[in-house]
């Protein structure tokens, strides 16, 4: 564990800055997460040890997108490579967040951080240095669409921190895309705040190499009337977890959440939701996915928390499985943790097998069991695909995950 070794030892930064000083003191009182808490039980220890076994480098490879650009009204941003950005439309404006604002939003979530739930943001916070932060205030309802990109470089570990401020009125399709290199490791942290009335279309897609691994830990805050609509892929990482943190802060908000894990060989992919509500009138629909092949191992825990303030709280929660070798393994755990009273909440859980029914019709009527197979496969993936905004004729993935089974 090169990483933790370099933290204990205070070789990891020259000249730390004061919130690389706080998450440090942190980090040195406890340096591994509790792996006997509910949120790191299933984690392979050996999977999380490559995790953290890379050492962290200042020098960075250059990247691109993957993909071209088909748009001249999109705003592209690659997190550490310092391009400055401050642009004032008549309908919008995006600038770039001061460093006091940055220093002070994130010292203000430190002082609150557990360090078992939030060991993922503290790791990255020491690790991120102003290079690769990116904080962006962005307000208006004709925002062109934005996409940013972070992506590790081989051989090393690479920190990266974004922080988004949405202004009141804000629409906004924003993408995400994290790439991770052949032997790498990804530490990626992300926080959005809604402020009153604002709408955010959030796409995350996350696409290793072989020995990639990944840490993307999200953390939403919504005020009332605002809308927050996330959906997510995770593929192709020796070891991936995806940490979704969102809090209605007020109530009165709807939040949406689809995403899917995808795992292949003797990969591991986990994805972490918690959601709370704060006010009444809040509103959640949760759709999560998990595709298992070979000796795979996916895993989900959703947690939803309603406290007696939170009073007509109307929320949804459903994973649903998908196992394709009987070497696999999958892991669901939804759960609702409810005080109030009047509330509208469910939740659910299934996993099962391609349908064989399905498939034999489809070969009685001409297709290979491979075209039957991808027919049934493209179903289950489109649901979550579509809900990611990036256009088909950028970047297909839907075509792209076919085609790899």
């Amino acid at each position: 564990m090169q990483i933790i070794e370099e933290i204990k030892k205070n070789r990891l930064i020259s000249n730390p800055s004061e919130i690389q000083k706080l998450c440090l003191d942190k980090l040195k009182l406890n340096p591994l997460p509790n792996i006997k808490s509910e949120l790191w039980r299933l984690s392979n220890k050996s999977k999380f040890s490559s995790f953290l076994d890379y050492s962290h480098k200042k020098k960075e490879s250059k990247v691109s997108f993957p993909y071209k650009n088909t748009s001249q009204n999109i705003i592209r941003l690659i997190i550490g490579e310092n391009t400055f950005i401050n642009i004032k439309q008549e309908t919008y404006s995006i600038r770039q967040s001061k460093d006091s604002e940055i220093v002070d939003y994130i010292k203000k979530n430190i002082s609150a951080f557990d360090q078992t739930d939030h060991w993922s943001d503290l790791l990255n916070h020491c690790l991120s240095s102003k290079k690769n932060i990116l904080g962006l205030n962005i307000s208006g309802n004709k925002v062109p669409p934005i996409e940013i990109l972070s992506a590790s470089s081989s051989e090393s570990f690479n920190a990266k921190t974004l922080i988004l401020f949405f202004e009141k009125n804000c629409k906004v399709d924003l993408l995400q895309i994290n790439l991770g290199n052949e032997n790498s490791s990804l530490s990626q942290t992300t926080y959005l705040c809604l402020e009153e009335e604002t709408s955010v279309n959030h796409g995350v897609v996350s696409y290793g190499k072989n020995k990639s691994n990944l840490l993307n830990s999200l953390n939403v805050l919504q005020k009332t009337k605002s809308e927050y609509n996330l959906g997510s892929l995770h593929c192709k990482f020796n070891y991936a977890r995806f940490e979704i943190r969102i809090n209605q802060l007020e109530g009165d908000a709807k939040t949406i959440i689809k995403g899917i894990q995808i795992t292949k060989k003797d990969e591991q992919i986990a994805t972490y939701t918690k959601m709370q509500f704060n006010g009444p009138n809040g509103i959640l629909e949760q759709l999560n996915k998990s595709l298992a092949e070979d000796k795979s191992h996916a895993v989900f825990e959703g947690t939803i928390i309603v406290p007696k303030i939170a009073q007509k709280t109307d929320a949804s929660q459903l994973s649903r499985n998908l196992l394709l070798s009987k070497h696999a393994k999958i892991d669901t755990k939804p759960q609702l943790k409810i005080i109030a009273d009047d509330v509208k909440c469910k939740h659910g859980a299934t996993i099962s097998q391609l349908n064989e029914e399905e498939i034999f019709y489809m070969r009685s009527r001409g297709l290979t069991l491979e075209e039957a197979s991808k027919l049934q496969l493209s179903s289950y993936l489109q649901e979550i695909i579509s809900c990611i905004p990036v256009s088909k004729d950028k970047w297909d993935l839907l075509d792209k995950l076919l085609k790899e089974n």
